[in-house]
């Protein structure tokens, strides 16, 4: 008898953990995401804060496949013209301080942070990162460099040297930032410590800092970017711009597609001495570019940031329970705090029996994470509330 199409999955993908969700898609529409066996799942996690618009935009979809048949790759990247690149740099910009004019497409977010650090390194002509702890910032061998904790990188090192680590919303921590420090990397709002809010002073006092040392700042919106907070990027939040700003997952719009975004100035020294500073075939490549184009387009056009944090104080209305500890938000980015574990995973689970997709974090198995598409409407959060409370009832 032949294998099911998941023994195949198992035996044939790369599996990143033991215990995959195992979630066997049909098709994706709006806020759900339709298993093969004809249940529907409410995707409450956006595929991780990808899905901003939800599944299945037609404007998206259109605007892939009308690229699509003009033409797909036609060279490594930086090499060839391409509309859709030249676009969405066009219209990104518009909506970004004056100083971020100039974007660099990368495949992915961990490849926008390898190009941050290789970037903060060739224009100052120092070598020392400095980052927050508790950060998440991807996985290939740079940006894991940049993650302090033990448990997912003792298999890996050594790591890039130079990385000194700080601690978020921690001012007396920014002394460690000096004139050797070519860049310092941080999340906005930190995301998988369960979603944690600095303070104004503090970023104000770390953009002042970078100033007097002359080390680059790098705000990292890769998960909080393209409406998740209620604004277009979190920076706006605080009113402060940093020097460059890593953007990827919601970007495309459902494609693979990245970016970090920075003065031209600053951006023109990868391609001098070397040439071929930084570079990769696929960057840029023009059907995601296609994609966010439409996606950002989308976006603006339905002013869906705008209802975003009426929405956020929704989910914080229905989202009640003794159990509860603590709801930590920014926007659309929750974590709701059950004070164990073991009890995050039960309900995880009991919510999936329920049509419900939820996720973990990384750093704070205490909590779970929320980050719906901002198309939800209010009766969808209302339902997707009572079935989260139902669930921490029935597991707790």
């Amino acid at each position: 008898m032949s294998k099911s199409i998941r023994g195949l999955f198992m035996d044939l993908v790369g599996q990143t953990s033991p215990f995959p969700l195992g979630l066997e898609v049909e098709k994706a529409s709006g806020i759900y995401v339709h298993g093969s066996d004809g249940t529907k799942y409410m995707d409450l996690i956006s595929g991780i804060s990808v899905s901003n618009l939800g599944h299945g935009n037609k404007k998206i979809i259109k605007a892939v496949q009308e690229q699509a048949a003009k033409y797909m790759h036609t060279m490594v990247y930086g090499e060839h013209i391409q509309s859709p690149q030249i676009e969405f740099a066009r219209k990104l910009t518009k909506f970004l301080p004056d100083s971020l004019n100039s974007v660099f497409y990368t495949n992915s977010g961990s490849e926008a942070v390898e190009g941050a650090m290789k970037l903060a390194k060739r224009y100052t002509g120092r070598y020392e990162i400095i980052v927050c702890r508790n950060g998440y910032h991807g996985n290939t061998h740079g940006a894991q460099s940049l993650m302090d904790n033990e448990y997912l990188s003792q298999a890996y090192r050594p790591f890039v040297p130079g990385i000194k680590f700080i601690d978020y919303d921690d001012i007396d921590s920014l002394e460690l930032i000096t004139d050797k420090t070519a860049g310092v990397i941080t999340e906005t709002i930190q995301g998988d410590i369960g979603i944690k809010v600095a303070g104004n002073d503090f970023m104000d006092a770390l953009r002042a800092k970078c100033d007097d040392t002359g080390s680059l700042l790098i705000f990292d919106e890769i998960q909080t970017g393209f409406g998740r907070t209620g604004k277009l990027f979190a920076f706006e939040h605080y009113g402060v711009i940093p020097d460059v700003l890593l953007i990827a997952k919601a970007m495309g719009g459902g494609m693979p597609t990245g970016a970090l975004v920075a003065n031209r100035d600053v951006m023109k020294v990868f391609t001098n001495n070397p040439i071929l500073g930084f570079i990769s075939t696929f960057s840029g490549h023009p059907v995601s570019l296609a994609a966010a184009v439409a996606s950002l387009d989308e976006l603006i056009d339905s002013k869906l940031i705008e209802k975003v944090k009426a929405k956020e104080q929704l989910f914080l209305k229905h989202l009640k329970h003794p159990a509860i500890k603590e709801i930590r938000s920014k926007g659309l980015f929750f974590a709701i705090d059950l004070g164990d574990g073991d009890f995050v995973n039960r309900v995880i689970a009991g919510v999936f029996k329920k049509g419900i997709l939820m996720d973990w974090f990384l750093y704070n198995e205490e909590s779970f994470r929320l980050a719906p598409p901002l198309i939800i409407s209010e009766k969808e959060i209302i339902i997707a509330c009572k079935k989260i409370v139902e669930a921490i009832d029935e597991e707790g």
